[in-house]
């Protein structure tokens, strides 16, 4: 483009993105196990291995660069998995209520309250990406700085993840403002709260999001378990 070209001077090095959604509900469908399994972990690697190795082929083959990413997919976790639902109504597909794909080779959102085996089970697949991943650790409410420094350090000093949050739900109330944890209505005075949390890296309103997204943070279960 006339404008971006006089500070990029060239797309030789910028790259495009693959990424995958739903590895859990994969795992379910092929093997009848979850992704948490020893099972459905080994199948979890050994499709992002294929996918490496194909991303490879791809960058030989048309000269341009290709990552593997953990791809956030907001929207399309609830839309494939309603649209799979659809077409094949035996599929499996996460949601009780509302269909979604758990986001990329994220174990399901209800799987443990306790982070270190969750830490644990993604320390291996997570490295795998060439692109972006994270992984969240979603608190039922916010902790005090110095369990929160403590948490960030037994990450970094035992695990090989690129990136992780520390994530807190916390609730907006117009007349008293700011709330440790999930209240929809404000413990005070009753009125309606915005509850928020993250999703694709961003901090928002519950109450903005889909219908899918709605469902799994409904079915999520936060990390008790972090010292």
């Amino acid at each position: 483009l006339p404008f971006t070209k006089k500070y990029l001077g060239t797309l030789k090095y910028h790259f495009s993105t693959i990424g995958l959604v739903g590895m859990n509900e994969a795992c379910v469908n092929f093997l009848g196990k979850n992704i948490g399994t020893k099972e459905g972990k080994k199948f979890t690697i050994k499709v992002l291995k294929f996918m490496r190795e194909k991303l490879k082929e791809y960058q030989k083959e048309t000269g341009n660069l290709y990552n593997l990413e953990a791809t956030p997919a907001e929207s399309v976790s609830y839309r494939l998995a309603k649209l799979d639902k659809k077409h094949y109504p035996g599929i499996y597909a996460a949601g009780k209520d509302k269909p979604y794909y758990t986001n990329s080779t994220f174990l399901p959102v209800n799987y443990t309250d306790d982070v270190f085996e969750a830490l644990q089970h993604q320390n291996d697949i997570q490295p795998l990406y060439t692109g972006g991943t994270v992984f969240h650790a979603y608190l039922g409410e916010r902790i005090r700085t110095d369990e929160a420094k403590l948490l960030v350090k037994k990450i970094v000093e035992n695990f090989d993840l690129p990136y992780f949050t520390i994530t807190p739900t916390f609730s907006v109330c117009q007349e008293h403002g700011y709330i440790q944890g999930e209240h929809f209505k404000c413990p005070i005075c009753g009125k309606e709260c915005e509850v928020y949390s993250r999703v694709v890296g961003f901090l928002t309103p519950v109450q903005n999001w889909n219908k899918g997204k709605k469902e799994e943070f409904k079915e999520r279960v936060e990390y008790k378990k972090y010292s």
